[in-house]
């Protein structure tokens, strides 16, 4: 090993230790910008480092040219598309650059493979792996955005004979995998599996609804992970291999978490066919629904002691984070204890509301998760729910529905609930929320953004 390769070597571990600890900051909110810059400076060093490596290898021309253009668009388009992006539209974001990653990692692997005259029955099969699970997580990242950008249908998409036309896929991919680890058949079985791959990624992810989304680009994201620690491998690069393993463990850490939340086995998420898409008619329970204008909300909020504020993805698509706050604001100036409760899979990715408030400046001590949340709501006097269905939904108590065991958020064990949303109409799950019927609940029937607006003007000329 050379002085360079050795001096390279120590910057890659730097940058190891650097995502780590990021990671470790990124698990409380008011440390978690700290592990972002973090992580992302050990990964401008692992970067700067390779580059130099480039240099000493005397790499030609064309290849600068090639590196330069491709680190032009990619940052370029990135930093352009992080810069423009609405708050509602954060998760198709963050599935498109999963994308990027899956498809990158299988790109690396074929162009590998091809590369190599023999690269060995171990290598041969890493590379395999790695095209395969790249190629799966960039189609599936594809149709994940899709969905949650509402160009493909939110429900579950179930094509003819899916159970027969899955199986045969994923035997394709593993057949071609088996081949190149082999050593049979060129670089024919390759393409095979990742045209296989492919087509698994798109018909998969048709067929699990938005409610599942959460779990689904957590699980993307380990994938895309794993595939970049393959390619790590097949190129002999530690830096590759640690980054990936590290997203790789996180991502699947974060599904299991998020499935935990919705109390459903990745196996039954994986399935598909759950949820029936946002909307539709409502309301069930047999109950009526109780309806409020806002100068009444305004008065039971003005006078309370204690509000909880419980945003669900109807907030996001509102863009009205900014007049949550004010509201909130308003009342903790009227001396009113004022905390936000937010459930792990509320809205359309992980942490999908703890960005959207931390965007609107909302203080993260304010901000309580379910199992903090819960315990308060029989000491609150007012929920204010804006936007948030099944998270919500007490039919979760109880068995027989689609949502029967999800952890919910008890909102309905507070002593008044308002209910801020645009329609009656019922949830990704596919059921009416019994919460809208229940005698302690009010129905501000609206636009979030303008109604919560016309909740901040009650408020200020009732209290002058």
């Amino acid at each position: 090993m050379t002085a360079l390769e050795a001096a390279i070597g120590v910057v890659y571990l730097g940058a190891a230790a650097c995502f780590v600890l990021g990671l470790h900051l990124m698990n409380a909110p008011p440390t978690a910008r700290r592990g972002n810059a973090l992580s992302a400076g050990g990964m401008g060093a692992a970067l700067l480092a390779t580059l130099v490596l480039v240099v000493a290898q005397g790499t030609g021309p064309t290849a600068w040219a090639v590196i330069a253009a491709g680190t032009a668009i990619g940052a370029g388009g990135g930093l352009l598309a992080a810069l423009r992006v609405r708050m509602t539209a954060m998760p198709q974001l963050v599935s498109l650059f999963n994308a990027v990653g899956g498809g990158a990692a299988a790109l690396i692997g074929g162009f590998e493979f091809g590369a190599r005259s023999d690269p060995g029955a171990a290598v041969a099969a890493v590379i395999a792996l790695d095209v395969v699970i790249g190629s799966v997580a960039f189609s599936g990242s594809l149709v994940a955005a899709g969905k949650l950008d509402g160009r493909l249908p939110g429900r579950p998409v179930l094509l003819p004979a899916r159970a027969v036309l899955t199986a045969l896929l994923a035997l394709a991919a593993a057949a071609g995998t088996v081949l190149v680890a082999a050593g049979a058949g060129g670089p024919a079985p390759l393409a095979v599996a990742a045209a296989a791959a492919l087509l698994l990624g798109v018909v998969g992810v048709l067929a699990i609804g938005g409610a599942d989304m959460p779990v689904v680009v957590s699980l993307l994201n380990a994938c895309t992970g794993l595939a970049v620690a393959m390619a790590g491998f097949a190129l002999d690069n530690s830096m590759m291999v640690i980054a990936g393993a590290l997203v790789g463990a996180s991502g699947a850490i974060l599904t299991k978490l998020m499935a935990d939340a919705m109390n459903r086995p990745l196996s039954a998420v994986v399935a598909g066919g759950f949820g029936t898409g946002d909307g539709g008619p409502a309301v069930g329970g047999g109950g009526d629904v109780q309806r409020i204008g806002a100068d009444d909300a305004a008065i039971r909020l003005a006078y309370a002691s204690r509000v909880v504020m419980v945003p669900g993805y109807g907030l996001a698509a509102a863009q009205a984070q900014h007049e949550l706050r004010e509201l909130a604001d308003l009342l903790a100036g009227r001396g009113v204890r004022v905390d936000y409760a937010v459930h792990p899979v509320a809205g359309r990715m992980p942490g999908h509301m703890n960005v959207l408030l931390a965007e609107a400046k909302v203080p993260y001590e304010r901000m309580k998760e379910m199992e903090q949340a819960n315990p308060d709501f029989p000491r609150t006097d007012v929920a204010l729910v804006v936007g948030a269905n099944d998270v919500t939904n007490p039919a979760a108590r109880r068995p027989g529905t689609a949502i029967s065991g999800m952890p919910i958020l008890d909102v309905d064990k507070a002593e008044t609930v308002i209910v801020i949303k645009r329609s009656l109409g019922h949830g990704y799950a596919g059921i009416d929320n019994e919460l809208y019927t229940a005698p302690g609940t009010r129905m501000l029937l609206g636009d979030a953004k303008e109604a919560l607006a016309s909740l901040t003007a009650a408020v200020k000329a009732l209290v002058g």
